[in-house]
């Protein structure tokens, strides 16, 4: 009899947790089809902020030519036709291998012209959406309880900057493999998180900047078993995954960093600055707020990236404070990098990969009104921020 009463206790246990699954599933697919519906209306309606330098098809297509804008042709480029050196100048080695090496990967599934390895890019940014969301869910229900662990997932999915989550881009895998790499550290799956974090290091260059969190998560194991050399190995293996890459570019290129020239050669130069122009930025809202963003073209773009950086930069403290060390420390860490650059540039798709910031938000926002704040003002600046991508305007 004891025995059937477990056996019913995990049964039901386990129909709960296959209906948040589901729900979760629902949420994100639902999040990724009004998506898909609002950035074809804004394409149709708006004119295109800039000539579109490329296109899903043949010709331009209002539909989806949505899903590919601005790094997207770049990622299409290294799936077709693999990597190339260019001494002094623009090269692709910017960009990391994981996502466009799928994407090479998946393409034949869907046919061999050049627009089915954009397609093969899409069907990866929504997979690994959807695998995030339901994985983010179980990393936040190690800290919180059922309901806040689902807000977590649902901040994350309709965070200003999440539409990047759905187009050829790589941030979708990045997520999916860290929330992966961190879920499975906490769950003492060394192996595995050792597999995970070496592809999350090659998947965006911000990945290796997970470091000292991993660090972190491996030492502070303490006396648990396995040996502390298989935990160590863990970590072993994210910084040989990084090694191999860095040793492909120094084949191809005779340099182990070259593919940080690369960026620089962009205009991007992690490391040149402190704070960057932050505190400029906050001087000129709050000192003359519509002189600035009606008198500056960039002033728009660079507020909503600045301002995105700023309330993940004072979140930090809260977040260590919450979630512990190797949370604040991959906020710390990935946040220094992009703000190092001097530049406001992608400091929103830094950010919408932090999947710490919103356990946070979501173990701090426990009413009913202040949650519907949350997911309404969320959602607002989504639909804009999409918008504004979708025609092409310089937010990226």
């Amino acid at each position: 009899m004891p025995e059937r009463a477990g056996s019913r206790e995990s049964g039901g246990g386990n129909r709960s947790q296959l209906r948040v699954t589901l729900r979760l599933i629902a949420l994100a697919v639902g999040i990724r089809l009004l998506t898909v519906i609002v950035a074809f209306w804004a394409n149709v309606v708006f004119p295109p902020y800039q000539r579109e330098p490329f296109s899903v098809l043949a010709q331009p297509h209002a539909f989806w030519d949505t899903f590919a804008r601005y790094d997207s042709g770049w990622y299409r480029g290294i799936a077709q036709d693999g990597y190339r050196w260019v001494e002094g100048g623009r090269s692709n080695l910017a960009f990391f291998p994981v996502y466009p090496m799928a994407m090479r990967a998946v393409a034949p599934l869907f046919g061999p012209r050049p627009r089915h390895y954009y397609f093969a890019g899409i069907a990866i940014s929504w997979a690994a959406f959807i695998v995030a969301v339901v994985l983010l869910y179980r990393l936040a229900r190690m800290d919180l309880d059922d309901e806040a662990a689902e807000r977590a997932a649902l901040y994350a999915g309709v965070f200003p900057f999440a539409f990047f989550f759905g187009v050829v881009y790589s941030e979708s895998l990045f997520l999916c493999l860290m929330v992966a790499t961190f879920l499975a550290l906490r769950r003492e799956r060394w192996v595995l998180a050792g597999v995970l974090g070496a592809l999350a290091v090659c998947t965006r260059v911000n990945g290796i900047m997970a470091l000292p969190a991993f660090f972190w998560l491996v030492w502070s194991a303490g006396r648990s078993r396995p040996a502390p050399v298989i935990r160590w190995a863990s970590v072993g293996l994210v910084v040989a995954g990084f090694a191999a890459w860095c040793a492909y570019v120094y084949a191809l290129s005779g340099s182990l960093i070259e593919w940080k020239h690369s960026i620089e050669r962009w205009g991007y130069f992690p490391g040149a600055s402190t704070w960057g122009p932050l505190p400029d930025l906050v001087q000129a809202l709050v000192t003359r707020p519509y002189e600035y963003l009606t008198s500056e073209a960039a002033a728009p773009y660079d507020t909503l990236n600045g301002v995105t950086a700023i309330l993940f930069v004072l979140s930090i403290p809260f977040v260590w404070w919450k979630l512990g060390t190797a949370y604040g420390l991959f906020m710390l860490a990935n946040l220094a990098l992009p703000l190092s650059s001097g530049q406001f540039e992608g400091l929103g798709r830094y950010c919408s990969v932090l999947f710490p910031f919103f356990i946070w938000l979501a173990a701090t926002v426990r009413s009913p009104v202040g949650h519907g704040y949350v997911v309404f003002a969320s959602s607002a600046l989504y639909a804009l921020c999409l918008s504004l991508f979708t025609n092409i305007h310089p937010l990226f």
